[in-house]
């Protein structure tokens, strides 16, 4: 056989640049992205696939401390179950810095068999070389990583680069995934994502965190989508602070969603947004069930 094939976990602390690496190695848009700790909520298989081999990469929510809410221990739980379920690991971590969440995502990957490559984002940061080598060398101390790969920002060179990296430990096998597949989440589930990527990107403070999406709708009606999605908040003032003065906030995050979402499907979209109060919706496991976080 000559073919490669694998689950590769993208694993780090919440906001340290996973979701774009993703993006970046599959050569398009899937996971969301914004400047917010735990934009990531759900894990995500990302699929890139060749005449040579199929990378299945799985994005996580980035492990966190602090928060008693239902909704963070079920993103903990999603991240932390990747690392025994993959082939290998990218462990992505920021030049410079080390955080109790870094020393907690080492915890995990202490504890499993399987080749951890050290991506060091950001360490063009690190201005001078004697402040680099220093810096990966305490990282050496901490865990000795299969490789480490530094990179300065997300550039095509760097993800050809580093998916030739990962072949040297991806495993022969079979294609996982059928090769048209880049997901193997539902349309209408990136569809919700996009969604909440415009909401996080416009709302400012921690409104973000309270809100989730549903989609209601989702029907190909000829050439185009009609799809209508239901925003939930967790209190009443939240409620006209996403519709704005006159609706003009919810106007501008479904103008915005819908040219991603069309991007994303390929097709001319119809999008109705609502936004109702689901009160304690995040501190509820079944509501949160409910809602897909399953």
């Amino acid at each position: 056989m000559n073919f490669q094939a694998g689950f590769i976990a993208v694993v780090g602390r919440p906001n340290v640049g996973k979701s774009t690496l993703t993006n970046e190695l599959i050569g398009q848009k899937l996971s969301i992205t914004s400047h917010r700790p735990q934009t990531t909520r759900h894990r995500i298989h990302a699929i890139d696939t060749t005449d040579n081999y199929q990378m299945v990469f799985v994005d996580t929510p980035g492990i966190h401390i602090g928060s008693k809410k239902a909704i963070n221990a079920y993103m903990n739980r999603a991240a932390s179950s990747t690392f025994n379920d993959v082939d290998m690991i990218l462990w992505l971590v920021e030049a410079g810095k080390w955080t109790k969440e870094d020393e907690r995502v080492l915890e995990h990957i202490g504890k499993v068999d399987v080749p951890v490559v050290l991506c060091v984002n950001k360490i063009d940061k690190l201005v001078k070389n004697d402040q680099v080598l220093p810096y990966l060398q305490k990282l050496g101390e901490k865990f000795q990583a299969a490789e480490v790969f530094p990179l300065s920002a997300f550039k095509k060179a760097h993800s050809s680069a580093l998916r030739s990296l990962i072949l040297k430990y991806l495993p022969q096998r079979e294609a996982i995934f059928d090769a048209d597949y880049i997901t193997d989440r539902t349309e209408k589930f990136v569809v919700a994502e996009f969604i909440r990527e415009k909401l996080m990107r416009n709302l400012s403070n921690e409104l973000p965190y309270d809100l989730t999406v549903e989609i209601e709708k989702f029907e190909l009606d000829g050439r185009m989508y009609r799809i209508a999605a239901r925003v939930f908040v967790d209190k009443a003032s939240q409620k006209s602070i996403v519709i704005g003065h006159k609706g003009e906030v919810l106007k501008k995050i479904g103008e915005e969603s819908r040219l991603s979402i069309e991007g994303f499907l390929e097709k001319k979209v119809f999008l109705e947004l609502w936004v109702k109060v689901r009160q304690g919706w995040s501190d509820d496991k079944r509501a949160l069930a409910s809602l897909g976080y399953d």
